[in-house]
């Protein structure tokens, strides 16, 4: 073959070759084209099918609605503060039941019945347990740059160790117990993060008016930085407490477990009061909270950051608490003010003045008695050793009387170290040097006929309750301050006399089964009580 022919082939079959390339693109390209319009079709026809008439939705731009409660909330966030406080439970050897809180229902109670639970638990029942540790939770408030947290007492009581975690910081600070006030369920706690914080800004309670605004910040069931919104209720309430100086404010902004320590504050986002407790039947919100008024916690905060106490003075009287029925009596009397003495602590300074039960208290240094209350306020004011001086009618004759003020807690010493948890016998049985000798770890008083009407406890018989000491028995199978014993083993309990003589006669690793009266809430805020069994196996 000549050269021409041979460049002539070699030329024509990279022709064909460009051609065939050229047309196996545009094949692939179409088949892409065509593809891509059947997707189109399809979807288009899907679209079309499930919403022919409906429009894509757009989100706008953010827009911030605030309100004073939004401005409250941020402006408060920095400075309400969630509390953790630990306690150690000491291991015990007694077959039981774990501890059930208030409000806490057991998890099996669906499966095993709760009288036959105890044979259902671990063989090795009684072999000794570790420590144990048990922790809750409270909100707080800061009230000074440097670290200083307003609380409830009993959010951090008895703790072993108290954490705080401020808001935007994930770390927890140790905090230490400054003081507590235990007649008001207040305390100071105290962190050191390091640098400055925001306190926050107090009003005056006394300008608080029913029907304002009120909003409750806090840690509800571990919610940190919650805020609900109310009004305010009704001021000055008397709950029937031990603590005297309890008046509260009452709301209807949501306060749940959690909640108690945190602030209730006003329109201003001032702090008109601490979030101590609430009025319920199922252990949460029910429209009825109560705080106690930033004055009064003021004046125990401004104690307790000086000498770590409450001083409070005392003339050493005690006075109905029913407002209506004092009211009544003392108008068929022919008075429109003044106090009612029903009884005078043995050797305080009312008994020492000559004051008796059935004096009226008319005026104070000149001022005229509104109730019971307003003495007490005054009196507790007035400084140790100063002298009051009492209008008094007894049987329709005026007389004066002229009262040294002592130490309320030394004149009322017994209910005071109740409250605080302080008794000088903790034990009935304290006394016995016999190692074998059984151990409740409790202290406990008769109920007097004055104490009876105090408490409304009608039935016969019982002592209560004063101390529960910590890590003993009775914490253990869940005995409460307050509480009044009725029986212990079947056996009838009126006396210290009838709980030494049952208590001698055990040892440990006995079987034991307390019957105890407990205040529960009843209709319309009236106090009932409820019989509960506590029962457990004294440690070896």
């Amino acid at each position: 073959m000549k050269k021409q022919e041979i460049l002539f082939w070699l030329r024509r079959l990279a022709a064909d070759r460009r051609l065939a390339l050229s047309a196996g693109l545009f094949a692939a390209a179409l088949v892409m084209v065509l593809g891509a319009a059947l997707t189109t079709s399809v979807t288009s026809a899907r679209a079309q099918a499930v919403a022919p008439d409906a429009t894509p939705l757009a989100i706008p731009p953010a827009v911030k609605s605030s309100n004073e409660f939004t401005r409250i909330a941020e402006m408060l966030e920095p400075s309400v503060v969630f509390i953790t406080s630990e306690y150690r439970i000491r291991p015990t050897t007694q077959r039981r039941a774990p501890r059930q809180e208030e409000g806490e229902q057991d998890q099996d109670d669906n499966i095993i019945p709760g009288p036959f639970r105890r044979f259902f638990e671990s063989p090795f029942g009684q072999m000794p347990q570790p420590p144990r540790r048990r922790e809750g939770t409270g909100s707080g408030f800061i009230v000074d740059r440097n670290g200083y947290i307003i609380t409830n007492l009993h959010v951090v009581d008895r703790a072993t160790a108290i954490k705080v975690r401020l808001t935007g910081d994930r770390a927890e600070y140790k905090a230490k117990m400054i003081g507590s006030d235990p007649e008001l369920d207040i305390a100071v706690i105290k962190v050191d993060v390091g640098r400055p914080l925001q306190p926050v800004r107090i009003a005056n309670s006394d300008g608080v008016q029913v029907g304002e605004w009120a909003i409750a910040i806090g840690a509800p069931f571990e919610l940190e930085k919650t805020v609900t919104v109310g009004i305010v209720s009704a001021l000055g309430r008397d709950l029937g407490t031990r603590q005297q100086f309890q008046r509260f404010i009452q709301t209807d902004a949501a306060i749940n477990p959690g909640n108690s320590g945190g602030p209730l504050v006003n329109i201003r986002g001032e702090v008109i009061g601490v979030n101590t407790m609430i009025a319920t039947s199922s252990g949460g919100y029910e429209g009825i909270g109560f705080a106690l008024p930033i004055n009064t916690v003021v004046k125990s905060y401004n104690q307790i950051i000086r000498s770590g106490r409450v001083v409070r003075g005392s003339i050493g009287i005690r006075f109905p608490r029913d407002e209506g029925q004092i009211e009544n009596t003392l108008r068929a009397l022919g008075f429109d003010h003044g106090i009612i003495v029903e009884s005078v602590a043995p050797g305080g300074p009312a008994e020492k003045a000559g004051l008796q039960p059935d004096d009226v208290i008319l005026a104070l240094n000149g001022k005229p008695v509104k109730d019971g209350n307003d003495l007490v306020s005054r009196i507790s004011e007035m400084p140790i050793g100063a002298e009051a001086v009492l209008e008094i009618d007894r049987g329709g004759k005026r007389i004066t009387k002229k009262v040294i003020i002592e130490e309320r807690d030394k004149v009322f010493k017994e209910d005071l170290e109740a409250l605080s948890g302080r008794r000088e016998m903790v034990d009935p049985d304290a006394d016995k040097a016999d190692e074998s000798s059984a151990r409740f770890g409790i202290g406990i008083r008769p109920l007097s006929e004055e104490r009876r009407k105090q408490l409304g406890f009608t039935q016969e018989g019982g002592v209560e309750v004063t101390v529960v000491e910590e890590d003993s028995f009775a914490e253990e199978i869940g005995m409460r301050t307050g509480d009044i014993i009725v029986s212990i083993n079947r056996q009838p309990v009126s006396s210290f006399e009838d709980v030494k003589r049952i208590q001698s006669s055990l040892k440990r690793g006995d079987a034991v089964a307390f019957k105890v009266m407990r205040p529960v809430p009843g209709a319309r805020g009236q106090r009932q009580w409820s019989g509960v069994y506590l029962s457990g196996v004294l440690p070896k």
